[in-house]
């Protein structure tokens, strides 16, 4: 059984439970008074590419998705690009029953909102994601796109308008927050990853690494995105499950950081 040993000699962790993974992966304590932390969550082969055929589905494993469900049950919204809700076949977020307890204790919605980032509004409003959820959907937008597009969204999701010509990404986050959303949640795709990033908003990578050489033209986790500078950032865990890596970065450090894990 692969395991995360704790460092000083500490007890060894069990990677396959649930409980486990909530704990090395919880929030720090800055979201319970109002400041928002943003984590993204990725995974990408060895050479870097961030899908396979088309998409990151081809990349996971069962930790990955048994990770992937633990981030998602932490969190108050999950952020995504309109590309990767079209290519991924986005739904509503489901919970394990194991969560209920915890999510209502600490004042969340019964499942995490899915907000999507788009422009354009192209989006299919029949899909389970506008028709089914528990928590209403958000979609994010500009001021600027099509008026009639944006009627027809505001009848199945609520609609937050930041920025003009361009989704702003500050002011998409200081939406979500301003709705008491502080434990964020990103799951790409990798240009809305890129935009977050040179926003400077990324406070945590989450990054699965795939023991896959995929090739071709895949992006990277990152795409598209000019960056002022590089982002530091530092690993606190580290995680190995039949050949995957699941690492966990902070990109600053603070008296609320967890206890480093290594495998």
């Amino acid at each position: 059984m692969h395991q995360l040993i704790t460092p000083l000699d500490g007890p060894a962790v069990d990677p396959a439970s649930t409980e486990a993974l909530s704990a090395v992966y919880a929030y720090p304590d800055q979201v319970n008074h109002g400041r928002p932390w943003l984590r993204a969550n990725m995974v990408a082969g060895l050479d870097g590419g961030a899908k396979l055929a088309g998409l990151s589905e081809g990349l996971s494993g069962d930790a990955d998705k048994r990770i992937f469900g633990v981030l998602r049950a932490l969190a108050d919204v999950v952020l995504v690009g309109a590309e990767t809700v079209r290519a991924e076949g986005y739904g509503p977020a489901r919970v394990g029953a194991g969560f209920a307890a915890a999510r209502a204790a600490a004042g969340q919605a019964p499942v995490p909102a899915i907000a999507v980032v788009s422009r354009s509004l192209a989006l299919d409003l029949t899909a389970p994601l506008f028709t089914g959820p528990l928590v209403r959907t958000v979609v994010v937008t500009t001021a600027d796109s099509p008026a009639e597009r944006r009627r027809a969204v505001a009848e199945v999701a609520d609609l937050v308008v930041a920025g003009e010509g361009s989704v702003d990404p500050r002011a998409a986050v200081a939406a979500l927050a301003e709705r008491g959303w502080t434990r964020l949640l990103t799951e790409g795709g990798p240009r809305l990853l890129g935009q977050l990033a040179a926003a400077d908003l990324l406070d945590e990578l989450c990054l699965s690494v795939a023991p896959l050489l995929t090739g071709g033209d895949a992006p990277r986790i990152i795409h598209d995105a000019e960056m002022p500078d590089v982002r530091r950032m530092r690993l606190v865990s580290l995680i190995e499950q039949k050949g995957f890596l699941f690492t966990r970065y902070l990109r600053r450090p603070g008296p609320d950081d967890p206890v480093t894990h290594r495998s």
